[in-house]
């Protein structure tokens, strides 16, 4: 089975929508037909937050609906429509036209992450009562969110080699730790004060997952991450790439995965800077990946040392020869031995060589180790993690792209969300 699979198949299959929520319900009786809240003077009506409710706890497999579920549904549902209605109004202002034909591509990714066609998701919508244009109307603004983002934002974010440098390092320490499969939702603290609020809104969603709602969904309609548009997907990660807040949590996590034969684990809220997040790990594996190095050796036997030896082949090795260099560097010596050694696992060396090893980038030296065969270097020429998954400087430089994206849209929504005028109606 895999991961998609075991998610969708963990927190249950699509329900059938309460009657009271189709036929608008004794919780919709209380709001009377017209319009439920403006946006710079642009209403949003009570169809609209009833039909985005409805979306909501269908595509979402929610079950036993009461009154303080719905109440808390239709404060999401208006809360996602006034971003989204802030998200159109600004693609308006910069003449962004979503064509069809994207937001039938949208679709399409969407029922692919569902193992389902377009059709039968529209079928299940149909089912529920659900307008096809409510999914729509909410894919266009994600669509045109993401291209008014990159747009304003994406020239000018730099990522320097340097960047990507550490990113691998980290990913080279990891190389050997095991991976998680992990889904996740985001719950932003929007205002200082409001973490108590937020954390009820974390709550009530743990609550329908609970209750058997499906986690992928609910991600798309309440996690504020940008991977709410991948249903929350973040696939294989090791525990250095996670926040360390979550990274934190992990190993109980892994425990309960174990303990439950395989079914998953779903983690308490964790509080982040910026808000709370909620996990679900839906596979483990062992470290897949490993360290190799290309190396240069450079050996002196005991025999051909003398007492200023040391000394200068330290000399040498501190302007960091290059590989190409490195014959040069043993011919100064008598009697040196100068070996390439091409490929080898990190795991493959004596402790105490990978430890030398472990600090070093392509370029650079172990300076003069001690060992049984006499005076010995090892220069770096290339070093690299190799195994299934391991991404590449273009894949590493895009998910950095991508966060700092994530942080500059949050700000951009938070900042038109501050300068609206929003009106909600009783």
């Amino acid at each position: 089975m895999t991961a998609k699979n075991f998610v969708f198949a963990l927190f249950a299959a699509l329900t059938v929508l309460p009657a009271m929520v189709l036929a608008g319900g004794a919780h919709a009786q209380s709001t009377t037909e017209g319009v439920a809240a403006l946006v710079n003077d642009e209403p949003i009506t009570t169809v609209d937050v009833r039909n985005r409710m409805r979306l909501i706890i269908s595509t979402s497999r929610m079950s036993q609906i009461d009154e303080q579920t719905l109440a808390r549904v239709q404060d999401e549902a208006l809360r996602g429509l006034v971003d989204e209605h802030l998200q159109m109004q600004a693609a308006r202002e910069y003449e962004i036209e979503i064509e069809d034909a994207e937001i039938n591509n949208a679709l399409l990714d969407l029922a692919s992450r569902n193992n389902a066609t377009i059709d039968e998701i529209l079928a299940d919508l149909e089912s529920s009562g659900i307008d096809a244009s409510t999914l729509r109307s909410q894919i266009e603004a994600e669509i045109a969110w993401q291209i008014l983002v990159n747009g304003r934002y994406g020239s000018r974010i730099r990522i320097s080699e340097q960047q990507i440098e550490l990113a691998l390092d980290r990913l080279v320490a990891s190389a050997s730790q095991p991976q998680f499969y992990i889904y996740e939702m985001f719950f932003e603290v929007r205002r200082p004060g409001q973490e108590q609020a937020t954390l009820q809104r974390v709550i009530a969603v743990m609550n329908q997952l609970q209750q058997g709602a499906s986690f992928p969904e609910l991600a798309r309609q309440f996690s504020d991450a940008s991977s709410a548009a991948a249903s929350g997907e973040i696939g294989w990660v090791a525990l250095s790439e996670l926040q360390p807040e979550v990274a934190a949590i992990m190993p109980q996590m892994r425990r309960q995965f174990e303990q439950s034969g395989g079914r998953g684990a779903l983690s308490n809220p964790v509080q982040v800077p910026g808000g709370f997040m909620v996990i679900a790990l839906v596979s483990v594996r062992d470290g897949t990946t490993s360290l190799q190095y290309d190396l240069v050796q450079i050996t002196i036997p005991q025999s051909a040392t003398q007492d200023d030896t040391r000394s200068r082949l330290q000399r040498a090795l501190s302007d960091n020869p290059q590989c190409d260099a490195s014959q040069a560097v043993a011919d100064r010596f008598d009697g040196a031995i100068h070996t390439p050694l091409g490929s080898i696992g990190a795991d493959a060396m004596r402790d105490e060589i990978r430890l030398a090893l472990e600090p070093l980038d392509a370029g650079e030296n172990t300076g003069v180790l001690d060992t049984p065969a006499g005076l010995t270097a090892l220069i770096v020429c290339d070093r690299s993690i190799t195994g299934p998954g391991v991404p590449s400087r273009d894949d590493v430089e895009s998910q950095l792209r991508g966060q700092q994206l994530s942080l500059l849209s949050r700000r951009w929504l938070r900042d038109l969300r501050r300068d609206a005028t929003i009106e909600i109606r009783e």
